[in-house]
């Protein structure tokens, strides 16, 4: 399969050739990084209390990302869940509906900028965000997100048809034909077409050996903003690497 060319989004919906069997090592990820130091806030930036939304992936809930969460506020954020559910719903009702509010909590609690880190889909959905309020958000991090088109394994892809089926006889007229696909025109995907501004500090974090999603699809095209990591697609919300890099990331922003 062809890579993407740089600096394009393509938002297809396509199968990537890829193993997903792997993705069950995920629990040495999460063993490696109770073993690691920066989990427990050693050696990495310290946070100056600025307001951390997180946004899970996929068929996930804010619970997974309960180690991220706590992580965060260790080492001197102000996390906040998303608030969302569970991620199987059209992804601009969720922003306008329910992602706003927890949004606009952190922006009142904080009075300063926020940051939004994505796993997967939740990375799109923030990138997403952070198009459409660039004033509001000081960086967004996407963890294994496919943010330059939905390559991915078929077994998910197969899984995102029967969501968007559900929705469609959910909402009916209230969503768009094409809704929960890379050829909808809402604005939660038009936003995601916007070149995000040069004051929101892009990091994509990404891993070769994904067994969800192509890898490919997954960095913005910048070696400064990208970063490989190892470990598995779900094991990237529980990545010592990743969660060093963030430190990182964030204190440059």
């Amino acid at each position: 399969m062809a890579s993407p060319p740089a600096g394009t989004y393509q938002h297809q919906d396509a199968p990537a050739d890829i193993t997903i069997w792997k993705e069950a090592l995920f629990a040495a990820d999460v063993l490696l990084l109770h073993a690691s130091p920066v989990y427990y806030g050693l050696g990495i930036p310290r946070g100056n209390g600025t307001a951390v939304v997180l946004v899970p992936g996929f068929l996930g809930t804010d619970a997974y990302l309960s180690y991220l969460h706590s992580w965060l506020g260790r080492i001197g954020y102000r996390p906040y869940f998303s608030g969302i559910g569970l991620n199987a719903q059209c992804p601009n009702l969720l922003i306008q509906q329910r992602l706003r509010d927890n949004i606009e909590k952190a922006l009142r609690d904080t009075g300063k900028k926020i940051h939004l880190i994505g796993h997967s889909l939740g990375g799109i959905i923030a990138r997403s965000v952070a198009g459409q309020r660039p004033h509001d958000v000081a960086s967004v991090t996407t963890l294994a997100s496919p943010f330059r088109g939905t390559v991915v394994h078929r077994a998910v892809l197969n899984a995102a048809e029967s969501v968007r089926k559900q929705i469609l006889r959910q909402h009916g007229p209230g969503v768009l034909p094409t809704c929960y696909t890379g050829r909808c025109t809402c604005d939660f995907l038009a936003s995601l077409r916007r070149k995000l501004p040069s004051t929101v500090l892009e990091t994509a974090i990404y891993t070769r050996n994904d067994g969800v999603v192509d890898w490919r699809y997954c960095m913005t095209g910048d070696c400064k903003n990208d970063f490989e990591v190892p470990g598995t697609h779900i094991g990237l919300a529980f990545n010592a690497s990743a969660y060093t890099i963030i430190a990182k990331r964030l204190a440059m922003a």
